[in-house]
């Protein structure tokens, strides 16, 4: 599906970051219940694939040649953009506070924006370096800047490969798509991933623990596997699709700055879902989030421009791996 409107795009984007803002409220409480965040994840990008798996044959069927031609920004997507991004961020928050590492990670519109200023030597247009304060400031309310601890340097490096892990995830969903439909390369890029953390999963790399037992959710008792399978077809699968629809359509930067909602979605859902309180600061916030996206969306062209091959565009990335 190929999004031509820059407003379809950005809606389109809307949804995929209230996708994926609603995985933290529903594995609170499997990592409540003993399941390791790397257990967790890992089962999430599984169960993302399964459920992708049939609608991603159906629609490859007379597009494998597109699969192949597609074969490295696959790979790239699977290891880099679904599999790094969560193993780089799992590993950050063993040693620095969850809202530190959320922080950085997010900080990977920013990066998009350095990487393009030095590779033109051109300081981006004033609404660019605008929104760019903007949306910051407003992801640092929203975390809230009381629960920012003290760095410790093993995480804080983490956290920015993260980063960088998320900023790539970007570039290569905005890549020209050849004819490959973006489920399916939602779909083959949620199996490598898969694969990939099961990997780190079975040599030990991070902590894997799980338990099946039934857990309080939103005032009820339910099996464990409602939420990871809410998780796998909400905050996963339809996520990812949405997501890299949407890059396609508005390009890594735009997309990138509207993925900040993201953490916008998480705290509402959180309010909505959990109780937990949501302060004026996250709502003042958010308001400045989407002050920064428009500030973004006013200084992009009337055409999207076209996005690099994509061997340029990965050296230009300092050979970062969708978060």
């Amino acid at each position: 599906m190929r999004i031509s409107s820059t407003a379809s795009g950005l809606a389109i984007a809307v949804i995929a970051a209230a996708s994926f803002g609603t995985s933290g409220v529903l594995m609170k409480p499997l990592l409540e219940a003993g399941w390791s965040p790397a257990a967790a994840v890992t089962a999430r990008a599984i169960g993302g694939a399964i459920i992708l798996l049939p609608i991603t044959l159906i629609a490859l069927r007379g597009k494998w040649d597109a699969l192949w031609r597609a074969r490295w920004r696959v790979l790239i997507m699977g290891v880099v953009g679904v599999a790094s991004t969560q193993f780089f961020y799992f590993a950050a928050i063993r040693t620095v506070p969850v809202s530190t590492a959320i922080l950085i990670e997010l900080l990977a519109p920013l990066l998009l924006v350095g990487v393009v200023w030095l590779r033109t030597l051109r300081m981006p247009r004033p609404l660019v370096l605008a929104g760019s304060a903007l949306a910051i400031v407003g992801l640092v309310l929203v975390i809230g800047p009381g629960s920012l601890g003290a760095p410790d340097p093993v995480g804080l490096l983490f956290s920015v490969l993260a980063m960088v892990a998320c900023a790539v995830y970007f570039v290569i969903a905005a890549r020209p798509s050849d004819g490959l439909p973006p489920v399916a390369f939602a779909g083959v890029g949620l199996v490598i991933g898969a694969l990939t953390l099961s990997l780190l999963a079975l040599v030990g790399v991070l902590p894997f623990t799980a338990t099946f037992g039934d857990l309080p959710l939103f005032g009820t008792a339910l099996p464990w596997w409602v939420p990871l399978l809410f998780v796998a077809v909400v905050s996963t699968a339809l996520a990812y699709v949405a997501g890299i629809t949407a890059a396609e359509s508005l390009g890594s930067r735009l997309a990138s700055f509207a993925g900040l909602l993201e953490v916008v979605f998480a705290a509402l859902f959180a309010w909505i879902l959990l109780g937990e309180q949501l302060q004026p600061l996250q709502l003042v916030g958010g308001a400045l989030i989407l002050g920064g996206i428009a500030a973004v969306k006013a200084s992009e062209p009337d055409e999207k421009p076209v996005e690099r091959p994509l061997a340029d565009a990965t050296t230009s990335a300092a050979h970062a791996p969708a978060r």
